[in-house]
């Protein structure tokens, strides 16, 4: 037949030009008929043949690169066959297809409020109009033309050109016959003519093991969960009054297998779960999961804020992974990264060519610290993304919280940048309006969404309010991480015995803040890296000591106000620092004092989950109360911890030196047997085996404005748990 297209058409649509291909090629009607266009590269002749095996119509050939067009005797669905020599193959014409998305999607899109933004967006398993393949959509509302590429087309971006979504930028095809497992990548155009390198999806859900980059095309949303009666726990739950101890974890370098390879999940799973559960931790703080390209950035350069990184399998296998933590009473709380993203050139940085998810402005949109773009926070599509991208791992995860990385970097236009280096906000001030609106929104829309959740702010500065609700005027986390006392406290702890007198203060001031926020107490990996060595290898004195002293830090630690985070390897007082490239050193764990610092911290975690005066009250002031905070001479700290009502009351005393305090007075609140259910000096922690024979009797005249006092004695650098026994 005579093409019913112009010679420049043809041409555009076979060079990969045309930036509507919908227009042009499938079936379409021509002159009163309906006909159908295809590009098939390859082909020598192609014809169009019914679902049945009928032939419909021979196709004529109207480009030499593969152009074909023919009539039809009905408009009919059809396939299309291929020959070229003896070859013969069949394709699935995916222009014979309608769009998927619809009028609300391009709605809530544009408006920035699709909370199902990982429903419609990315590469997704569906049958549509009689066929099954995968959907593709994607953002790049400035790119000239956007081509879905992989294996199933040989990388040939003029074969699956996407229709443009002209009301919100969004590019979408549907392409029949593709599966689970299919590798893919978006061929971009940009608005000046120029050919992006290939961009892996921002919202791919799977991705390939580094160094390659592809996308890979996975379903998340048919796993077989098995936690229903933990979810519905959690959403009754508050986590203030609850107990929060956290295992802190690199994913990569907890274990290793055979030759080092990395554990996949279950693998992991298998290990860690039973090693968790013994150790009495309540959750597990995961390091970033989401897909990154370099494993020196430990996650936090993430290139897939939708992906579980491929280094530990799949994304069920992840899934498998939480729902056996929750098997076993184990809370999963993951990092996630919305400060800032990589440059790598299959990612998000100049996506469509433009500063798409980046901020324009450099001033705004680049990091100085880890050469890396930020997010442009006031930009409705991207925040709409971000928020997405957190319900995600919420909802198809069952993750129970997100430690949100870097929050300091996004409050202040001025972080980590010298004068002329930024600009003022539109009040003339230094802060970022737009994060912080964002940040708002953020904690809003996940808690109405799933009550019982975390949303865990690591921001490192004095900002206030960070965890109280928006509608009084805070960003709406549930807790912050209190770097200010783990900086003060791990200072004094660095001290000889000695000289801690004269610093005796750090151990103080963070009770002068302590309900300011909801606070985490965290001894995070950032504490563990970079040349600052193992806790172990910071605490003062002999060997003995050194033991010594981190125990006694730990059991202040757990009787202090706040929840509790300690990094992997810390419970067994690793002597080296931390190393992502290989495991912890497991052949310390089980030796001598070692084997104590363990031991202790399970007993923390089992006594601070059975005492309510320990949790019920950590975030309230009316929990806690000095009995001695002024005995610098002698580095001696006392204090009262409450709980609810019928809540026995706690009394944590620490000695920070080395010398025996026997017989020292402290006054406490009810008379009668206060019994002493942890002593760090324990000879089964490895200590000297000084105390109380077991409890003390509050029989003294009032003292520390408490109506009776207790002689204790107190072991050398240790710290001591008393209860009251009802009578």
């Amino acid at each position: 037949m005579t093409p019913t297209l112009t010679a420049g058409v043809i041409e555009a649509v076979v060079a990969g030009r045309h930036d509507d291909p919908f227009s042009v090629l499938g079936p379409h009607e021509a002159g009163g008929r309906p006909v159908v266009r295809a590009f098939v590269p390859g082909a020598q002749s192609l014809e169009a043949i019914a679902r049945d095996g009928v032939v419909l119509a021979p196709l004529a050939c109207a480009h030499p690169a593969g152009f074909f067009e023919g009539s039809l005797p009905a408009r009919t669905p059809y396939r299309l066959r291929a020959r070229r020599g003896a070859d013969e193959w069949m394709v699935d014409d995916p222009y014979a297809y309608g769009p998927v998305l619809g009028p609300m999607d391009d709605w809530l899109f544009v408006e920035g409020t699709h909370e199902r933004l990982f429903d419609r967006l990315g590469a997704h398993v569906l049958g549509h109009e009689g066929a099954r393949g995968v959907h593709f959509a994607v953002w790049a509302p400035n790119a000239r033309r956007v081509s879905v590429v992989g294996d199933f087309n040989a990388w040939d971006g003029r074969r699956h050109t996407m229709r443009r979504r002209f009301d919100n930028g969004v590019w979408e095809i549907f392409v029949p016959g593709l599966g689970e497992g299919t590798l893919y990548k978006y061929e971009i155009i940009g608005a000046g003519g120029e050919l992006l390198p290939l961009k892996a999806d921002p919202v791919g859900f799977g991705a390939e093991l580094r160094p390659s980059t592809a996308s890979v095309v996975r379903d998340t949303s048919s796993f077989a969960w098995t936690d229903a009666q933990w979810m519905a726990a959690r959403a009754q739950r508050d986590p203030r009054r609850a107990p929060m101890t956290t295992y802190e974890l690199h994913a990569g370098s907890w274990r290793r297998g055979d030759g080092g390879r990395f554990l996949d999940w279950d693998e992991l799973a298998d290990a860690l779960l039973p090693y968790l559960a013994d150790l009495g931790f309540t959750h597990l703080e995961l390091m970033p999961v989401n897909e990154h390209p370099l494993d020196a950035s430990w996650g936090y350069q993430p290139v897939g804020m939708f992906a579980p990184t491929s280094r530990f399998g799949s994304p069920a296998g992840f899934a498998r992974f939480v729902d056996r933590c929750h098997a076993q009473g184990i809370g999963v709380i993951v990092d996630w990264v919305p400060a800032h993203f990589p440059t790598d050139p299959h990612g998000l940085a100049r996506f469509d060519g433009t500063a798409l998810y980046e901020h324009l402005d450099p001033r705004k949109g680049f990091h100085p610290d880890w050469n890396t773009a930020i997010f442009n926070f006031g930009r409705r599509e991207v925040s709409n993304y971000l928020v997405a991208s957190a319900l995600f791992w919420l909802e198809r995860y069952h993750v129970d919280g997100l430690r949100v990385d870097a929050v300091a970097s996004m409050l202040y236009l001025d972080y980590s940048r010298k004068a002329g280096e930024w600009e003022p906000n539109r009040q003339g001030g230094n802060e970022n309006l737009e994060a912080i609106a964002f940040l708002r929104r953020l904690n809003e829309t996940v808690y109405a969404l799933h009550p019982g959740i975390m949303m865990i702010a690591e921001e490192s500065t004095a900002w206030p309010a960070v965890s109280q609700p928006t509608s009084s005027g805070g960003l709406g986390f549930g807790f912050k991480w209190n770097m200010g006392w783990m900086n003060d406290t791990l200072a004094y702890m660095r001290e000889d015995p000695v000289h801690r007198r004269w610093h005796h203060d750090r151990m103080t001031f963070g009770l002068m803040y302590a309900f300011t926020e909801n606070f985490i107490l965290p001894i995070s990996h950032d504490e563990v890296v970079h040349g600052k060595g193992s806790l172990l290898a910071r605490m003062p004195g002999d060997a003995w000591q050194k033991f010594a002293g981190l125990r006694a830090y730990y059991a202040f630690m757990w009787a202090h106000p706040g929840k509790k985070l300690l990094f992997m390897g810390q419970e067994f007082a690793q002597g080296r620092e931390w190393q992502h490239e290989g495991e912890l050193d497991w052949g310390q764990a089980g030796v001598d004092w070692h084997r104590g610092v363990r031991d202790l911290v399970r007993d923390l975690n089992r006594a601070y989950r059975a005492e309510r005066a320990l949790h019920e009250r950590d975030c309230e002031a009316g929990g806690f109360r000095w009995l001695e905070v002024s005995d610098r001479q002698n580095s001696v700290f006392a204090w009262l911890r409450t709980g609810g009502e019928g809540a026995s009351p706690v009394v944590a005393l620490c000695n920070f030196t080395p010398v025996p305090r026997p017989g020292y007075r402290v006054g406490l609140p009810l008379p009668g047997r206060w019994r002493e259910i942890l002593n760090t000096d324990a000879a089964a922690y490895g200590g000297s085996n000084a105390g109380n024979a077991g409890g003390v009797f509050a029989d003294g005249p009032p003292s520390h404005d408490m109506p009776c006092s207790a002689s204790i004695d107190l072991p050398p650098l240790a710290t001591i748990w008393l209860v009251h026994e009802a009578a």
